[in-house]
């Protein structure tokens, strides 16, 4: 499954065979676990999707809320998009390097880490990426980014 039409997470996960569910399952939890407080999960572009509501922040530049972390269950792998690594180099240097100790495939673009099982996805260093950002540094990022300045 590329994207969804699932209303909410129970909705996507109810859609997963239950092998693909399990993983995303275990993943979900593991980014809920990690995940700074002010971010909200629900579901975003077709996929699971943590993001800081409009309520606390709406001067987004499409209307919507903006978007942190997301997770997909693609049609040949699973994807985690995580924006802390996007946003920070350095974030993305420390994945790059925890894979490389590990032995394992670095698979990631410009925020989208793909993985075909848990087998191929370092659940510690994601939770550090996923832990290192809390909303308003998040914000100050994006704002900085976009040469807003929160206007």
């Amino acid at each position: 499954m590329a994207t969804s039409k699932a209303a909410t997470v129970d909705e996507y996960l109810a859609e997963l065979p239950p092998e693909r569910r399990a993983i995303v399952v275990t993943v979900r939890d593991a980014v809920n676990a990690a995940m700074p407080t002010g971010y909200e999960e629900g579901m975003a572009y077709g996929m699971i999707g943590w993001h800081i509501p409009l309520s606390r922040y709406p001067a987004t530049y499409n209307k919507q809320p903006l978007s942190y972390a997301s997770l997909a269950a693609q049609k040949n792998h699973y994807t985690l998009y995580l924006m802390a690594a996007y946003a920070d180099s350095a974030q993305e240097r420390r994945l790059r390097e925890a894979y490389a100790e590990a032995g394992l495939k670095f698979d990631m673009g410009k925020c989208c880490l793909r993985f075909k099982s848990l087998d191929g996805l370092l659940l510690e260093p994601v939770a550090e990426v996923i832990a290192s950002m809390p909303v308003d540094d998040y914000i100050a990022v994006y704002e900085a980014a976009r040469g807003s300045g929160g206007k």
